[in-house]
């Protein structure tokens, strides 16, 4: 009974709007199942019902005229038994009627006319059959038995009323017709007795008053039925409406409007079934937004919803055309979830994800990196790559190379491969060895010679971090740096290795000075120089024997942050040198924006000079780095001849394995004494 109103004619659903504008559908129907039976039903909903039952009225009419037009004709027998002597006009009669009966009734049932003209067909029909069944039977010379066989006409009257069940004003039309045909019958040909014309009229009138009760009581019922079957149906269609926007509520995202974690992890759980046990494939790609947190601190939290929003449309229209589902992961992470034939089309889906977030081109100005707008870093793991028997280690994998994008300059995709995370997980065992090692004593500071250039004398020591597993096995300082860095940890490191440097060897006064790499990572830090005096001060130690290295390559220009460290640091005296210098991208921008004391020349000016370009080379980074005013330090000297070399070109300083490799702050025994195996590096 879905779409009472649609299923009707135009008049039932035009009248039917008209009185749903009065009032609402649910309590109308209620006011119309508390009416009393004498009062008149309201004519929108009398046409309603109408319409709703008209399919099946039209097929009823059409089986009861089948059955009727068949009996009437098998009649006959009763006739050739009561009144043989007009048997033969008889037979004509009933096959001719029946014939009409039936055939009249299909063809308005085929030609598609409304039930209310198959009903009038069928009724006049039905008076007709009688009434021919009348004069025939009358022209019978057998009266006694007509006397009798003339009560059979209470069948044409029931035939109308109840097993036809016509509309009820059609009944009362019909069987009144059959009613007085048959009164005057009785009285015209039938005046036997006084006692025979009340007991045949009896029979008719009881038999016309009980059928048409029948009719109307079946009618009433049926349409007391139909309104509790559309009230019911209504109810249960607003308990359905309100379930499934209970479970939309349980699996959206209320932000964007996809698939929450819940419906993700369902769509994941069925693709998981159909990958084990038919082994149909599949892929989980998770996309993460880039530099959102500073997107969100720049624009605010309702630009940052609105971003959201666009991202999360652009993926699920991707998504809808490409047949795959698009969810929120959490925060602004998302996944999808998609059939896949080969790593090639996860491929595809993926690059479809990310170019679907960049077409957006929606702006994004602080971003540390060259690109100006949003985009997006996609990982993502093909069911046939990832071994296991759980859907979780799928996920893992893609969030590993998610990560993996993210490392590698965001803004494109990485697949899992088994390469990949081997090295994620080597990475993670370092991570946690990391976080550790200052407490379980694997980190530990080796620290070599700078020495002067004329004199050979040491003039200080840089402080190097080592790194060893439990197992004592060193692990280089190019492997774990830049991981702590990524970590945070180097801060705390950092801090570590300058208070270690502080009490081994400037607090007994071992060397001159020492120097300390620091990361951009700590110069960030807004307390870094408050907490480099603390350290100073604890160890009762001049801040002017601290040099901090900063490398080249570190992005200075347009960080305040960094900036703002190094003024704080020079402003407690703490010497600041420019580290490998000559490699990075810096230049002499930085050397002109803060005043170094000291520039490192890096090595491989120095190694390239066995060729004549390299040589000139050489010596003009050296005329460059004087022309600066800062002092010159030369790294990485391995040879007498380079030695002699840096010399000749007026170096202030070098440091190299030919004058003494890093070593342990034990060798630094006395006071402003050189480690024992610097003793071959003394100059004269």
């Amino acid at each position: 009974m879905d779409h009472l109103a649609l299923r009707g004619s135009e008049p039932a659903g035009k009248a039917w709007n008209e009185t749903a504008m009065v009032s609402p559908l649910p309590d109308f129907l209620d006011e119309e199942l508390r009416r009393p039976w004498y009062v008149r039903s309201c004519r929108a909903v009398k046409e309603l019902y109408a319409a709703e039952r008209e399919q099946w009225r039209r097929q009823s009419a059409r089986i009861s005229a089948h059955i009727a037009g068949a009996v009437y004709i098998l009649f006959a027998f009763t006739d050739y038994i009561l009144i043989n002597d007009v048997f033969v006009p008889d037979l004509f009669a009933r096959l001719t009627i029946g014939a009409i009966f039936i055939i009249g009734t299909e063809l308005l049932f085929k030609v598609g006319v409304r039930s209310l003209s198959i009903e009038l067909h069928c009724a006049a029909a039905t008076v007709f059959a009688y009434l021919a069944w009348l004069v025939i039977s009358d022209l019978s010379s057998y009266k006694t038995n007509m006397t009798y066989y003339a009560t059979y006409g209470v069948v044409f009257m029931i035939g109308q009323n109840v097993f036809f069940n016509f509309r009820f004003w059609i009944a009362i039309v019909s069987s009144t017709t059959i009613l007085l045909l048959s009164q005057a019958d009785i009285f015209i040909n039938r005046h036997i007795s006084l006692e025979y014309v009340v007991a045949v009229g009896a029979l008719y009138f009881s038999t016309y008053i009980l059928t048409l009760y029948v009719n109307w009581s079946l009618n009433s019922e049926r349409f007391l039925v139909f309104l509790n079957a559309a009230r019911a149906e209504i109810r249960q269609k607003e308990a359905m409406e309100r379930g499934a926007a209970l479970l939309r509520l349980s699996t959206t995202d209320a932000l964007t409007g996809l698939a929450n974690r819940r419906a993700i992890d369902e769509e994941l759980g069925a693709y998981w079934r159909d990958w084990q046990t038919q082994r149909i494939s599949f892929a989980v790609v998770l996309v993460d937004v880039d530099y959102f947190k500073i997107y969100n601190d720049r624009y605010g939290h309702q630009e940052g919803d609105r971003c959201l929003e666009a991202v999360a449309n652009a993926m699920a229209t991707a998504g809808a055309e490409n047949g795959y589902m698009v969810g929120r992961f959490g925060g602004e992470e998302f996944i999808l979830v998609a059939p896949s034939p080969n790593r090639e089309y996860v491929q595809h889906i993926a690059e479809t994800i990310r170019r679907a977030v960049e077409n957006l081109a929606i702006p994004h100005e602080q971003r540390p990196d060259s690109t100006s707008m949003v985009t997006v870093s996609v990982g993502a793991a093909f069911s046939q790559d990832v071994p296991g028997t759980r859907v979780e280690r799928l996920i893992t994998e893609a969030d590993r190379a998610l990560y993996d994008a993210k490392r590698t300059g965001r803004n494109c995709v990485r697949l899992f491969d088994q390469e990949s995370t081997t090295r994620a997980e080597t990475e993670e065992n370092l991570a946690d060895l990391l976080r550790t090692a200052e407490d379980r004593k694997l980190v530990s500071l080796v620290y070599q010679p700078l020495v002067n250039a004329i004199s050979g004398e040491i003039v200080g020591a840089e402080a190097l971090m080592r790194l060893t597993t439990p197992s004592g096995k060193p692990i280089s300082p190019a492997v774990f740096i830049p991981l702590a860095e990524r970590m945070g940890i180097v801060v705390k490191l950092g801090l570590w290795a300058i208070r270690t440097a502080c009490q081994q060897l400037l607090a007994t006064d071992a060397v001159p000075l020492v120097s300390v790499n620091v990361s951009p990572v700590q110069l960030k830090q807004t307390t870094f120089s408050a907490m480099v005096a603390k350290i100073m001060s604890d160890a009762g130690v001049s801040p002017h024997r601290l040099v901090i290295e900063i490398t080249e390559s570190l992005q200075i220009e347009g960080q305040p942050e960094i900036l703002s460290s190094i003024r704080e640091l020079r402003n407690l005296g703490v010497k600041i040198w420019l580290d490998d210098f000559g490699t990075g991208f810096a230049g002499l921008s930085c050397v002109r924006e803060i005043e170094f004391d000291a520039v490192k020349v890096d090595h491989s000016f120095l190694h390239s000079t066995n060729t004549l370009k390299g040589a000139e080379m050489f010596k003009s980074i050296i005329d460059l780095v004087r022309s600066t005013g800062c002092a010159i330090v030369v790294e990485g000297v391995e040879t007498e001849d380079q030695r002699r070399l840096c010399v000749e070109h007026e170096v202030d300083y070098l440091q190299g394995y030919y004058l003494g490799r890093p070593a342990p702050a034990e060798s630094y025994e006395h006071p402003h004494a050189e480690p024992t195996d610097l003793r071959r590096a003394r100059f004269g």
